[in-house]
């Protein structure tokens, strides 16, 4: 089979992605000449700045809970109860694109304050939605916000992480994610943040669209990597996870390696297909079966996402190679 896909060996944040990428290049589909070559120039319009050098104070503690996995990744519920004498979180969603407002809307739905900073100008659409809009992070942060939530793309994750002043924040503040892929920012968190600082990751398993009608039984996935127990903390971090509970999600507690194995014969395999079908140029007919129709909608949904996202799929997935080796050969 004539390979249409041509990753570079060369990718962005490469401490991060998976060692065996180099052994898996020429795939399905070109790969846009501006993609995966350096994250600081492909994102070096951000506004987000520190104005000084981190100065943070480590704490020694380390009375933090690590979630328990479930073999079977069956739903789990949240606990401990949820008062009502709890304040309402106050969330920084960092990226406050389509997903970040798709998000925030269900926080505002939930009674939470909602704070948003985004390398784009949203300050309109945050003043008629009850939100804060800050133009640039470090104003955001100087509010302390309880939650830090990023809703950047993969490839842009750890040059935003990295440009958090989080010397203006709590000391137990929490940070979480909503990447396709999990071990990559579970392990630039552990890497870049304090020992003191909440650690939750997620992944919403639904989008602005598959979520218009409702998030009624669509699976949100979520490690608690660093909570620690019986503080404020926790009951924040089951707050904040309370929040998707509330909105119908079927909870699935599960660990970041567990997740991404899975995904890699899911996801990544699904947006692979949708985009080999794209080259294809599949048109309906009067005689559409019910399997062709299916191979259109997935032609179309996964093509209307970016090619960013497919990339960063493959890149910072480390068992997406072996999905990909799979493929080549069967062909």
């Amino acid at each position: 089979m004539e390979a249409l896909l041509n990753f570079p060996t060369a990718h962005c944040c490469n401490s991060q992605a998976h060692p065996a990428i180099t052994n898996t290049t020429n795939l399905f589909f070109n790969t846009p000449n501006n993609v995966g070559t350096s994250c600081s120039s492909s994102f070096s319009s951000l506004n987000y700045s520190s104005s000084s050098k981190l100065t943070l104070k480590r704490s020694t503690r380390n009375s933090f809970i690590t979630s328990n996995h479930s073999q079977n990744s069956s739903s789990s519920s949240i606990s401990p109860e949820i008062s009502s004498d709890d304040k309402p979180l106050r969330i920084g969603i960092v990226g406050f694109g389509n997903f970040g407002q798709f998000i925030g809307k269900a926080l505002i739905r939930q009674g939470h304050a909602v704070l948003a900073t985004s390398r784009s100008d949203y300050s309109e659409y945050c003043q008629q939605n009850g939100i804060e809009f800050y133009n640039n992070i470090d104003a955001m942060c100087e509010e302390q916000p309880d939650v830090i939530l990023l809703c950047s793309s993969i490839l842009s994750t750890e040059t935003i992480l990295r440009s958090i002043p989080i010397h203006k924040l709590k000391s137990d503040t929490i940070f979480s994610d909503v990447l396709s892929v999990k071990q990559f920012p579970r392990n630039l968190f552990l890497e870049i943040l304090p020992s003191e600082f909440g650690i939750v990751c997620t992944h919403p398993m639904f989008g602005p669209e598959s979520g218009k009608n409702g998030w009624d039984a669509l699976p949100f996935v979520y490690d608690k990597v660093r909570i620690t127990e019986k503080s404020p903390q926790e009951r924040k971090c089951q707050q904040f996870l309370s929040i998707f509970e509330e909105e119908g999600c079927r909870m699935v507690e599960m660990s970041c390696e567990e997740h991404d194995r899975h995904a890699a014969g899911s996801q990544f395999i699904t947006h692979t297909i949708g985009r080999i079908l794209s080259h294809l140029d599949l048109e309906s007919t009067p005689i559409n079966t019910k399997g062709y129709e299916t191979l259109l909608q997935l032609t179309e949904n996964t093509v209307s996402d970016s090619f960013d996202l497919y990339y960063g799929l493959f890149m910072y997935n480390v068992n997406a190679t072996e999905q990909a080796s799979l493929i080549i050969s069967s062909s």
